[in-house]
């Protein structure tokens, strides 16, 4: 006999994921998560920003726990990758295509993330630093920790002068480093920059070497040594599945959704970074929340909801 199509497939184990599995899970329907195991909360060493936890907590344990209280309410997690999605026009069916074969859902939430940028340099040379808080990539998120030390910022142009100027709040010690060559600032950029005290080093990046407690980059002849490095290189946004389906993109190429996180194709939603908006964990589970709801009462306007 045919299985029965899923209420919903959530495409990604991140907070936006997770907590929309909670949800809808809590709500009674049949949901499965595929999770590709690229979540950017994974790298997180130690949130301090979460509310509820006050000595902070790691990013992986979070997830964790996450995955343990959706578990409970019978959400299905499976490690894999979804590497096809198209949806039947007829049925408004999706099908999906994933490590242990095809699934199909009623509808689809994409919770599928980004991937930011790493500077030059060895991958678990890489993962240790940021680990130690030797390498940072979110000024929002642990800016605090900075404060008043030596910042190496790797960017230049609009983002690596934007996240210059933020981080200032915190320390005036910072240098911001062009990754390739030279730098490529505008006058406005660089009048700002000189008022806030950065100093500007021309790239190439030719190495980065971690130590105990600091870290050093090297760029045009010079060794800077800091405390932490923010690389300001930008991010990849997983959005080949929402394109796959024709789903309208926003200008920031991420996906386009409205007030209740559906996208331009019906029966599909986003939420996450994936979206346009600010990459924070509670950012992210707020429209997990949001478009967890919005499936359930779009599922009930199709066919009453009933035990």
């Amino acid at each position: 006999m045919e299985e029965e199509p899923l209420d919903c497939l959530v495409i990604g184990g991140g907070p936006a994921g997770l907590t929309a599995a909670i949800y809808l899970s809590r709500y009674h329907l049949d949901i499965m998560v595929v999770d590709g195991g690229k979540s950017r909360a994974a790298w997180i060493p130690r949130t301090h920003n979460h509310a509820g936890y006050p000595e902070g907590i790691k990013g992986t344990d979070l997830l964790d726990r996450m995955k343990e209280q959706a578990r409970r309410y019978g959400t299905r997690i499976e490690d894999g990758q979804v590497t096809r999605i198209e949806r039947d026009a007829e049925s408004g069916l999706f099908n999906a295509e994933w490590g242990s074969g095809p699934v199909t859902a009623r509808t689809v939430l994409l919770a599928t993330g980004v991937t930011n940028r790493r500077p030059p340099m060895d991958v678990e040379a890489h993962d240790d630093a940021l680990a130690r808080g030797l390498i940072r990539y979110c000024p929002i998120c642990d800016g605090y920790e900075i404060t008043d030390k030596r910042v190496g910022i790797i960017g230049t142009g609009e983002r690596g002068a934007g996240e210059a100027i933020f981080l200032r709040s915190y320390t005036s010690d910072l240098t911001l480093v062009a990754p390739d060559g030279a730098h490529a600032l505008d006058d406005a950029e660089l009048e700002r920059l000189a008022e806030a005290g950065v100093k500007l080093v021309d790239g190439p990046v030719e190495a980065i070497e971690p130590g105990d407690d600091d870290i050093t980059l090297s760029a045009s002849g010079q060794h800077i040594t800091v405390d932490s490095i923010y690389p300001a290189l930008g991010s990849d946004t997983h959005t080949q599945l929402a394109e796959m389906l024709g789903a309208a993109q926003a200008g920031d190429d991420c996906i386009r959704v409205d007030s209740h996180q559906r996208t331009s194709v019906p029966g599909l939603y986003a939420a996450g970074d994936v979206v346009h908006g600010l990459d924070q964990i509670s950012h992210a589970m707020g429209e997990g929340g949001v478009a967890s709801t919005t499936i359930r009462n779009d599922l009930a306007q199709r066919e009453p909801l009933r035990r």
